[in-house]
């Protein structure tokens, strides 16, 4: 499965719906009815997600954000909203949620947040979708205007049952990206409350938009999904600090629990900057790294991956600092292969054939088996030339 139909999914059924309330009249009843439709819709695309191989498991990590999910949540939605994080693997900047509470977060978007402050603003808005029942509303908008749509999207009209057709088709989600914006700036304040409800710090708020803000900046790429259905970033930056002004001035330093925070996604840093190296991607990698070395000093696979960043990204005295990363990782641990195989190429490229045998020898001798070693032992034979 690839990445395009994750992010066709959410695209589709971001934001949520709860159904809260008596339901009395016809125009009820027919929304109930859509609403549960939805739900089942939302449960067969999970299946899909969860089966894709995307997921990112890790209980420990699963478990610290169903917590903040907990503590965020109004009680008085907890006994029809049933909020579950899952974490996706993939290093783009995204967060999306689906009409029955199950939220999806990128490696991406908690490699480069910075605490738990952010985290829950975050959070809080993916929930805010959920308990205003936005998907709801956006699909009887998509209703109304059906007529409009199928001149949209197909000769053929469609069909007000047809919702996995009506829902199949990013024209459709087109039409109504106006609308969302009125749905994304409301997530984004009754989010906020949430945030402010539990006490962190309103100050990150803003924070978490302009990270957003400079990944566009540094990588140089139109917008992704997640920026193309929300209010452009800085009107969002804007909504929150003038939401920081009415509710936060004057306020003691609420929570952000970076330590906390950082231990918690530590593992995930590592794995995002891997696909973020995959992606060339090299600035969002090596920020990451950095990041879990200040938690995890003493990691040798840490100073590895920082030496392929600079290894692959090949500016100006990248070639040192890559020997200096993999030098550190074996200093650290002597009986790790990666980095003398490494180093080898680098020794062998600048001509430094005795260094660089030494190091595809130090490499075979620790694992004999490894993938390449065939391609090293070639290395070996070409130092004796």
């Amino acid at each position: 499965m690839r990445y395009a139909v994750v992010v066709f999914i959410a695209c589709l059924v971001a934001g949520a719906c709860s159904t809260t309330g008596p339901m009395l009249t016809k125009e009820d009843l027919r929304a109930r009815d859509d609403e549960q439709r939805l739900w089942q819709r939302s449960i067969e695309e999970q299946q899909v997600l969860d089966n894709s191989g995307f997921v990112y498991r890790d209980p420990e990590l699963r478990a610290y954000l169903n917590g903040i999910a907990g503590r965020l949540q109004p009680p008085e939605t907890v006994a029809t909203m049933p909020f579950r994080i899952t974490v996706l693997k993939d290093p783009h900047l995204n967060a999306f949620a689906f009409p029955n509470g199950v939220v999806y977060v990128h490696t991406g978007i908690l490699a480069r947040i910075d605490n738990e402050a952010q985290l829950a603003t975050l959070l809080a808005h993916e929930m805010a979708h959920c308990t205003r029942r936005h998907a709801l509303r956006a699909f009887r908008d998509f209703k109304r205007k059906k007529d409009r749509l199928a001149v949209l999207q197909r000769p053929e009209p469609v069909l007000d049952g047809d919702l996995a057709a009506l829902l199949g088709s990013t024209a459709t989600a087109a039409t109504v990206k106006g609308y969302c914006q009125d749905l994304e700036a409301e997530a984004d304040r009754v989010g906020l409350e949430m945030v402010l409800n539990v006490g962190y710090d309103l100050k990150e708020a803003p924070r978490l938009f302009e990270h957003l803000t400079k990944e566009l900046e540094e990588e140089k790429t139109p917008e992704p999904f997640f920026f193309g259905t929300h209010p452009r970033l800085q009107k969002r930056i804007r909504n929150c600090k003038e939401f920081l002004r009415a509710h936060g001035q004057g306020q003691e330093e609420g929570i952000k629990n970076t330590e906390i925070f950082l231990r918690k996604i530590q593992k995930v840093l590592v794995e995002n900057a891997l696909l973020d190296l995959k992606a060339g991607r090299f600035t969002s990698a090596y920020r990451a790294l950095e990041k879990y070395l200040s938690v995890n000093p003493q990691d040798p696979r840490a100073y590895y991956v920082l030496g392929e960043v600079c290894r692959q990204r090949a500016l100006e005295s990248d070639t040192t600092r890559a020997k200096e990363y993999y030098e550190k990782a074996i200093s650290l641990d002597p009986s790790y292969p990666d980095p003398y195989k490494a180093v080898g190429l680098i020794y062998y490229k600048e001509g430094e054939k005795g260094l660089a045998r030494r190091s595809f020898e130090s490499c075979l001798l620790l694992s004999p088996h490894e993938p390449d070693s065939a391609y090293i032992r070639g290395y070996l034979e070409k130092c004796d030339d």
